[in-house]
């Protein structure tokens, strides 16, 4: 919490920043936060619409995935670390820090000579990035009470699906116009005057009793994370899911994350805590999260390949394509923190969410080759107006089960599973799509042309890639001219052959989303209902959160200071 401490007489009293920041300082604060969120978020999407040029004049085209991963895995390990330490020594720091380690990690990404420097400064951003997001929704927490925070925590859910309408294209025309490298300058800017505006409102905390530092329970935490990520990154790709390296992977993350649950249980000042899980408003947000975050990457990548290589459109970047869904989360995000905050029911908000979304899901599902742009577009709404809600929603209403002093703590966890819960479900689909679409296309392409290929030639097509890339649908165009005059019906076949099976394999996909937001909604009919607190007093969020808080361990395990 944004406070100042003082100890007095062998006590400490505590006064919140909602009572002491004016008005216009809170403004201050507010656009600082907003800012650092949307460095981070347009980032993402600005430097994926310029890889092709990056991979063309770095070369490497083998380390394409790891530009991702590492920023990926860098941020996702910082979060839980970052949400521990900010709660210690105060948010503004921290945040600061944060942007700092971005900056700096784009600055030397623009400068990268080779994959190898682009890949290691990635990692860089990634670690400033862990810092931004969970801290920046815990000082919104820290200015604004639980009753207060729906509308503005909505608006920060809107940043995203803005930045991720905007990112794509402005990718696009920065790499055109001035060059990749400043796909990564373009921060600086931006930046600067997060910097500036974050630095000058958030206050400074001031904190003079003694903590514990869990070094062994963040080291723990970083061994098991690093290999579950990287195993089910690679699974099915790199990796057959059976391989050596993949269940081996499985089974170190296992092994570490045991040992840093039984740590975790026994320290005094964990970085995430085993009690959490004892509260259940955290053990159903954690799990509704982790499925909605499933499903809404399930859409988010798999969208763009349903649109151009089913139905045929021209977009080439998943920002245009994706606009409607990303207009229905950005409306539903801002309306439905404005019902929270208005209302402080949280339980029917979150249950008719998550099954707008399932009904989106399912209408995707029942999508074909002869499916029309506007049911497309209507079903891309449906679905973004679900999601859109619970992005913010599980946030605030975990924050309000827990006393304010754990609010970084428990904001940085959510997080931290919410991003398990997307990388393990966009390695779940791919593997769907990869297995369905192989298993269709084998029955769907004519006996009489499969007899008149080789295996290596059906292998060759066994690849949705020729729908959307003209050079490629070239080539299987020229591989089928050496059977003379029959070639352009056998490429006429292969393609509708292709096209089906990718339509078949993407609307199953979309099934296994319809499961997992059918699931995220019984599970938010577990919700406990705890009514909003209305001010960041100390003894006022400690009071509400009594009923299901834990009690310290009796024998803590002493880490460093």
């Amino acid at each position: 919490m944004i406070e100042t401490s003082h100890r007095a007489a062998g006590t400490e009293t505590t006064q919140s920043v909602d009572e002491s920041v004016d008005k216009r300082r809170l403004v201050f604060i507010v656009i600082g936060v907003l800012l650092g969120m949307l460095l981070g978020a347009v980032d993402q999407t600005v430097v994926g619409t310029a890889m092709p040029q990056i991979i063309a004049d770095l070369h490497g085209l083998q380390h394409y995935a790891w530009v991702f991963t590492a920023y990926m895995l860098a941020s996702t390990v910082s979060v839980p670390i970052y949400g521990k330490l900010s709660d210690i020594y105060g948010r503004r720091g921290f945040f600061l820090l944060g942007m700092i380690l971005f900056l700096a990690g784009s600055a030397l990404s623009g400068m990268s000579q080779t994959m190898t420097q682009l890949i290691l400064f990635r990692g860089l951003q990634g670690l400033g990035a862990g810092a931004m997001l969970p801290i920046a929704i815990a000082i919104i927490g820290d200015v604004f009470p639980p009753s207060e925070r729906g509308k503005w925590q909505g608006l920060m859910g809107a940043v995203f699906g803005l930045a991720s309408i905007i990112g794509p294209t402005l990718g696009g025309w920065i790499t055109d116009n001035w060059g990749w490298p400043w796909v990564f300058y373009v921060n600086m800017p931006i930046g600067a005057v997060a910097l500036l505006t974050a630095g000058l409102a958030i206050p400074a905390t001031t904190r003079r009793r003694q903590h514990r530092i869990d070094y062994v329970g963040a080291t723990l935490l970083v061994l098991g994370t690093v290999p579950l990520l990287l195993a089910f990154t690679w699974g099915g790709e790199t990796y057959p899911w059976g391989s050596v390296q993949i269940i081996g992977m499985l089974a170190f993350a296992t092994v570490a994350l045991v040992a840093a649950f039984i740590w975790e249980s026994r320290v005094e000042e964990p970085i995430i805590s085993p009690g959490l899980f004892k509260n259940s408003v955290f053990t159903v947000s954690v799990l509704a999260s982790f499925l909605a975050s499933a499903g809404m990457f399930g859409a988010v990548m798999y969208l763009p390949l349903f649109i151009q290589g089913v139905v045929g459109n021209s977009a080439t970047n998943s920002g245009v394509v994706l606009t409607p869904m990303m207009l229905g989360f950005i409306a539903s995000s801002i309306v439905g923190g404005q019902l929270l905050s208005r209302t402080g029911k949280y339980k029917v908000l979150s249950i008719v969410s998550f099954a707008v979304g399932a009904v989106g899901a399912f209408l995707l599902s029942q999508m074909d080759t002869s499916v029309s742009n506007g049911v497309v577009v209507r079903n891309m709404v449906i679905i973004g107006l679900g999601i859109g809600v619970s992005m913010s929603l599980f946030t605030i209403i975990t924050q309000n089960a827990f006393p304010i002093q754990k609010l970084g703590e428990v904001t940085a966890s959510l997080q931290f599973f919410r991003s398990i819960g997307g990388t393990i479900g966009v390695a779940v689909l791919g593997t769907v799509m990869t297995n369905r679409y192989n298993a269709v296309f084998a029955s769907n392409i004519p006996a009489q042309v499969r007899e008149q290929l080789t295996p290596e030639q059906l292998a060759a097509l066994q690849n949705p890639q020729g729908l959307m890339a003209p050079e490629t649908a070239g080539m299987i165009q020229q591989m089928f001219a050496q059977f003379g005059a029959q070639g352009q019906e056998i490429f006429a076949q292969v393609m509708l052959a292709i096209r089906e099976s990718l339509a078949t394999a993407i609307t199953d996909l979309f099934v296994v989303t319809t499961i997992a937001l059918v699931l995220a909604t019984v599970s938010c009919f577990f919700l406990k209902e705890i009514p909003l607190r209305k001010t960041n007093r100390v003894e006022a969020s400690a009071e509400a959160a009594q009923p299901e808080e834990v009690a310290e361990p009796p024998a803590p395990v002493g880490a460093d200071d």
